[in-house]
């Protein structure tokens, strides 16, 4: 027979002990993410930054293998085929899809290689002046005192040219105007805004416990720069050059429209809506396909910008 007295005992035991630290679950712990790991949380749930990451996507991928998406010359004209050929729209991604221009090429096969000079300039515009305005700023920004009095005055020489004008005069210099004669044109003036951005983030992050901290260690200003200051001054940059970089694009086409910018035989969008203004009664679509594609495209960097910025700024969440 059981002792009843040891069993009542060990019942109790078992019902006030503290219970089994493998039993127990562990507690779980979200891991603290960085601004750059809840900038990239918010950018994957918001449809502006999908839909102008897809066509982004889309117009790099046209850039640099056009002929993928068709085997017409965008240079080679049949007059056979002059602009009064309506477009046939029912032939997707033929040459006649679009159309034809005055001079008998395809509108379709001129966009589609039209992008890819609209993508350099824009990109390579935006990498120069976020190069050459983000170290300024920074320089200016950390040291103060006469340096930044000197940079803040060249600043402001630069920032009160007006941007398209200073371009058109830049241009006038140069007899042959490739990409990237228009590359350096625009980027000449362009690095201004940047550099006051850049030079107002840095203010405020130099005031920061780890760059005094960084300071007290004995860090050289190099690592202080690049490793403390920059990598925590950089979003406001950011969002500014996504912003200009369609800016920038529209830039060199209303100079090639105004026939300052690329010309002939560079295939460029702004060429185009150029030569479809004087046939804008008669063939309206050489006009029209190369206006819609240079706004979606300045649509979809603004879009990005937009988004990245509504990201990165922890007062509109």
């Amino acid at each position: 027979m059981p002792d009843v007295t040891k069993t009542a005992a060990a019942a109790v035991e078992d019902a006030i002990a503290p219970p089994s630290v493998d039993s127990a679950p562990a507690p779980t712990q979200e891991k603290a993410r960085s601004l750059w790991g809840d900038a990239w949380a918010d950018l994957r749930r918001n449809p502006y930054f999908i839909i102008s990451s897809a066509l982004i996507t889309l117009l790099l991928l046209i850039s640099v293998w056009p002929s993928l998406f068709t085997s017409a010359s965008p240079t080679a004209g049949d007059l056979v085929h002059h602009f009064l050929s309506k477009p046939e729209l029912g032939n997707v991604g033929s040459p006649e899809w679009l159309g034809y221009d005055q001079q008998g090429r395809s509108v379709y096969a001129r966009l589609i290689y039209g992008t890819r000079a609209s993508i350099i300039v824009g990109v390579a515009v935006t990498a120069i002046v976020t190069v050459i305005g983000g170290i300024m700023g920074m320089i200016s920004g950390y040291f103060g005192g006469i340096v930044d009095a000197i940079l803040s005055r060249i600043t402001d020489v630069f920032f009160g040219i007006p941007f398209l004008l200073g371009a058109m005069v830049v241009l006038q210099a140069f007899v042959e105007r490739t990409v990237w004669v228009v590359v350096f044109a625009l980027a000449f003036l362009g690095w201004t805004q940047i550099t006051r951005v850049m030079r107002g983030a840095v203010i405020t992050v130099k005031q920061a416990d780890y760059v005094h901290a960084a300071k007290a260690l004995g860090a050289s200003t190099t690592r202080i720069l690049f490793r403390h200051i920059l990598p925590n001054a950089m979003a406001p940059v950011i969002v500014v050059a996504t912003i200009a970089l369609g800016g920038y694009i529209s830039a060199e086409a209303t100079l090639s429209f105004l026939g300052l910018g690329l010309a002939a035989p560079t295939v460029s969008w702004g060429v185009d809506i150029s030569a479809g203004v004087a046939q804008i009664r008669v063939a309206p679509h050489v006009l029209l396909w190369p206006s819609i594609m240079l706004s979606l495209t300045v649509l979809a960097f603004i879009m990005l910008g937009e988004a990245v910025r509504n990201a990165l700024d922890p007062k509109l969440r």
